[in-house]
């Protein structure tokens, strides 16, 4: 049995889920996660240096908002290989019609969808089950004088987490992010 291939475009330009075919048997199933060639149209000739994985032990795991600053701001692909996460981008391009806002999708192993955050966008997400992990590809290498980003509760943006806040654990560094409101315009 075969799936179908889509490209869902959420509500701000640019950030979009998609969801490779899956051909399933009584074995399980096989799935061509990332295909260049056939992303060509979406991914408008981003060109992927380097995977990302990590592993989150607990539910409520929150990683973000984090971002590159140009000359070295990432495009990022984002997926699940164990458990489940909501995922959160949030417009930071200063002339954007959208900005401060977000989009968020639930990524799972269990559905396969993958979500794209391009260049000028704050990306975090939080774990949804225990033992969850997360694999994205990244269009420029990591590079620390470069990182940036959001808190994760700033009220001026308002992100739905659908876990209490009590529920949710952070970095240190996470925790003093600045506010969206100032942040220094960046994009």
């Amino acid at each position: 049995m075969a799936g179908q291939t889509s490209v869902e475009h959420l509500g701000i330009d640019g950030v979009w889920v998609y969801q490779p075919r899956r051909f399933e048997d009584a074995r399980g199933w096989f799935s061509e996660t990332f295909n260049a060639a056939g992303l060509e149209a979406v991914l408008g000739g981003v060109t992927f240096v380097q995977d990302n994985q990590v592993l989150s032990r607990a539910k409520g795991i929150l990683r973000g908002l984090h971002f590159q600053t140009p000359p070295r701001a990432q495009d990022k692909l984002v997926r699940v290989l164990r458990g489940s996460i909501l995922d959160v981008a949030v417009d930071i391009r200063r002339a954007s019609p959208t900005y401060g806002r977000c989009v968020s999708a639930r990524l799972s192993v269990a559905d396969g969808k993958q979500i794209f955050v391009p260049k000028g966008f704050a990306h975090g997400y939080v774990t949804l089950e225990p033992d969850t992990e997360v694999l994205y590809k990244v269009s420029d290498y990591y590079s620390p004088q470069h990182e940036g980003g959001i808190l994760w509760n700033d009220p001026g943006i308002g992100i739905d987490w659908t876990l209490a806040a009590s529920e949710i654990s952070l970095s240190e560094r996470d925790r003093l992010l600045p506010r969206l409101d100032d942040l220094a315009a960046v994009f």
